[in-house]
C-alpha cells in the first residue's frame, strides 16, 4: 500500500515522531469519508429537486432499497460487532433517505392535480411506496424496523441467522443499480439518468470496497461491495455504448406508479 510505503520511508529517514500522527490522520480521514461519502451523491440531487420542484429524475425506490439495507446492517451489528464508522454510516444514510423521501413526496403532491389519497394504512400493494404523505413512509419504515428488530432479538443466538442477516443487508444495497441497469437495457437509452450520480456512486463504492478489504470487514461486506462496483461499471458502459451507438428506444407501456430509476 502507498500509505505503508510512505510511512516506511519516513521511519528510515528518522521521522518516526511523525509516523503515529500521520497514521491517525489517515485513519480519521478514511473513517470520515466512509461515514459521509455515501450521502455525497444525493446532495446535488436534493438541491436540483428543490430548485426545479421536479422529482421525476429520482426514484423513491432508491430510498426504499437503502433504508432496508441500512436498517438490516444496524441490526446485523447487534449480532456481530463491526467497525463503528460503518454503523454510523448507516445512521447517516437513513436520515438522508428520509430527507429525500420527504422532499420528493412534497414535490410530487404539489405538482399532481386531483391526486387520489393513498396511505400506508390502506395496505394496497398496487400503490406500495406511492403514498401522498411523508408520515406514511415513516410508518412503513417504523413497522419494518419493529418487525425485523423483534425477529433479530429472538434469533441473535443463531450464527446462521446473524450471518444471513449481514448478507441480506449488503446484498440489498449491492442491488441498488440493477433497476437502472435493466431500465437502460429495456429503453436502449440512458436518457433521463443522472450520469453524475452514477460516477459518484462508482467512486464511492470503489472506496468503500477498498475500506472493507483493508479493514477486514465481514466477508459479506467485501463480496457485495465488489458486486456493487461491477454493477456501477456496467451502467457506465451502457452510457458509453448508447451515446456512441444510439438505438431506437423500445416501445413500452408506462405504469401509473412507475418512476425513473435515478
Amino acid at each position: 500500500m502507498l500509505r505503508d510505503f510512505i510511512l516506511s520511508i519516513m521511519e528510515a529517514d528518522g521521522w518516526e515522531w511523525l509516523v503515529a500522527p500521520i497514521q491517525q490522520l489517515i485513519s480519521w480521514g478514511a473513517s470520515a469519508a466512509m461515514v459521509f461519502g455515501g450521502v455525497v451523491p444525493y446532495i446535488p440531487q436534493y438541491r436540483d429537486i428543490k430548485r426545479t420542484q421536479n422529482a421525476e429524475g429520482f426514484s423513491t425506490y432508491v430510498c426504499l432499497v437503502l433504508l432496508v439495507a441500512n436498517i438490516l446492517r444496524i441490526l446485523f451489528w447487534f449480532g456481530r460487532r463491526f467497525e463503528s464508522p460503518l454503523l454510523l454510516q448507516s445512521v447517516i444514510m437513513i436520515i438522508t433517505m428520509l430527507l429525500m423521501l420527504k422532499l420528493c413526496t412534497e414535490v410530487r403532491v404539489t405538482n399532481e392535480l386531483n391526486i387520489k389519497r393513498r396511505s400506508f394504512s390502506d395496505f394496497d400493494l398496487n400503490y406500495f411506496w406511492h403514498w401522498n404523505k411523508f408520515t406514511d413512509y415513516v410508518q412503513c419504515v417504523l413497522a419494518f424496523t419493529g418487525v425485523t428488530g423483534y425477529i433479530t432479538y429472538l434469533s441473535l443466538d443463531s450464527i446462521i441467522f446473524v450471518e444471513t442477516l449481514g448478507f441480506l443487508a449488503v446484498f440489498t444495497e449491492a442491488m441498488l443499480g440493477i433497476p437502472q441497469l435493466y431500465r437502460n437495457y429495456q429503453n436502449r437509452s440512458t436518457e433521463g439518468m443522472s450520469v453524475k450520480m452514477v460516477l459518484m456512486w462508482t467512486s464511492g463504492d470503489s472506496f468503500k470496497t477498498m475500506y472493507f478489504l483493508i479493514n477486514q470487514a465481514p466477508l459479506q461486506f467485501s463480496v457485495c461491495g465488489l458486486l456493487q462496483v461491477f454493477v456501477d461499471m456496467a451502467i457506465l458502459l451502457q452510457v458509453y455504448f448508447y451515446s456512441c451507438y444510439p438505438q431506437k428506444p423500445a416501445s413500452h407501456t408506462t405504469h401509473p406508479a412507475s418512476t425513473k430509476a435515478l
